[in-house]
């Protein structure tokens, strides 16, 4: 027994990956939504600089095929700094049978397969600054605990350039997703939810409400049934991917748990990425789905539809320079009787990014954000109803590998 331990070790690769962004800013908006405010970026009106993401990826890697993942994720700014741990998880990839069908799997604390656009360091994106107000929204809320396994067809067993995946997933502890989207809205950032970590949101002005605390925890199981994830890949070998993929976290949003409720949120997600030729690359994606929360005598308190998709053509030349241009649009929709909790919201965003890689690690780039939106339920805490933001940011990142 100790020699297969032994020899287990051995054969274990290790490897860390990290980033480190700093980052000057300056906005025109209210309050951030990272402090309970309505402010759609990450920082508040004004100016400062920051640390705006610390990432670390640790894995290990056994010739047996297991491996695991540990991503340790930090920020340090004037609105809400913390330090924590964004995903753990083990997985296991087997070899392809003769047909070129291989079973893949992955089970512990991790992200679902939606973003194209987080491809980076510790969910880092590598075409903007900040992710879109889509993906934000999946870094805040959505992180699931479950056991996934994943079917593929690799095309060259067949001198095909197709493969095709098929993934399910069961999971945990994401009952109380949604309720930051619909308090706060869509938002657009470079932060992601620690695992544990609580979000606050604005005050709401409603009675029936008070026994809502006042930070929302995500990752947290109320109902004790498994919600799901299913996905489908269709990839053509260095041209182009396309995705789609359904999230239902079947939460009982009657239950309430020290002062969560749980939220029952649904949605289909697709999107693609199509290389247009050596220097251009488009990518999109869209979301549309729902979400409702009701009082304990199971009567609607908060039921919203939502929809959002965004497009990015996105050039990257000589090696050195990246050029980014992102174009958004986002929708929540009120479907319940709340008076004083009005939720819905219409807005659209546009995002232009330049980045310059000076060496193998050190990149420095320059981004400008503008999102406009309108929001009624502003109007009631003393803001503009109808509001034009914008966020100018300097950054410099470093990206490194060691072990």
């Amino acid at each position: 027994m100790l020699t297969a331990t032994l020899n287990t070790t051995k054969a274990a690769e290790y490897s860390a990956r990290g980033i480190l962004d700093l980052r000057a800013s300056h906005v025109d908006s209210s309050d951030s939504y990272v402090k309970g405010g309505y402010g759609k970026f990450g920082y508040s009106d004004g100016s400062q600089l920051s640390v705006t993401q610390a990432g670390l990826d640790l894995s290990a890697h056994w010739d047996n095929g297991f491996s695991g993942k540990l991503v340790l994720n930090g920020w340090l700014d004037q609105e809400d700094s913390a330090l924590g741990f964004t995903e753990a998880f083990f997985s296991y990839k087997g070899l392809p049978s003769e047909s070129g069908l291989r079973w893949s799997g992955r089970a512990g604390i991790m992200y679902p397969s939606i973003s194209l656009e987080n491809t980076a360091t510790a969910w880092a994106t590598p075409y903007t600054l900040n992710a879109s107000t889509l993906n934000t929204w999946v870094g805040e809320e959505i992180r699931t605990t479950g056991i996934e396994a994943k079917l593929e067809r690799l095309g060259k067993f067949s001198n095909s350039q197709h493969n095709l995946s098929l993934s399910g997933m069961l999971f945990v502890a994401n009952d109380p997703a949604g309720a930051l989207l619909a308090w706060h809205g869509w938002t657009s950032s470079s932060r992601q939810t620690l695992w544990g970590e609580t979000r606050p949101f604005p005050e709401p002005l409603q009675p029936a409400l008070a026994d809502q605390t006042r930070r929302s925890n995500p990752f947290k199981e109320i109902d004790h049934r498994p919600g799901f994830h299913t996905n489908l890949d269709w990839s053509i070998r260095r041209h182009a991917l396309f995705r789609v993929g359904y999230y239902d976290n079947l939460a009982k949003p009657y239950l309430i748990d020290g002062g969560d409720y749980a939220w029952r949120t649904r949605f289909a997600h697709l999107g693609g990425k199509w290389r247009i030729n050596k220097q251009w690359q488009l990518l999109w994606q869209y979301m549309n789905g729902s979400t409702l929360m009701q009082s304990l005598d199971r009567q609607d308190a908060v039921k919203m539809d939502f929809a959002n998709g965004f497009a990015m053509l996105t050039n990257n030349f000589k090696k050195k320079h990246r050029v980014s241009l992102r174009v958004e649009a986002f929708e929540n929709i009120d479907r319940d009787n709340t008076p004083l909790d009005d939720n819905n919201e219409r807005g659209k965003g546009l995002t232009f990014a330049y980045q310059y890689r000076l060496n193998k690690n050190w990149f420095i780039g320059g981004e400008y954000q503008w999102l406009n939106s309108q929001r009624p339920q502003r109007a009631l805490h003393g803001l503009e109803a109808d509001t034009n933001e914008q966020l100018f940011q300097l950054a410099a990142r470093y990206f490194f590998s060691a072990i």
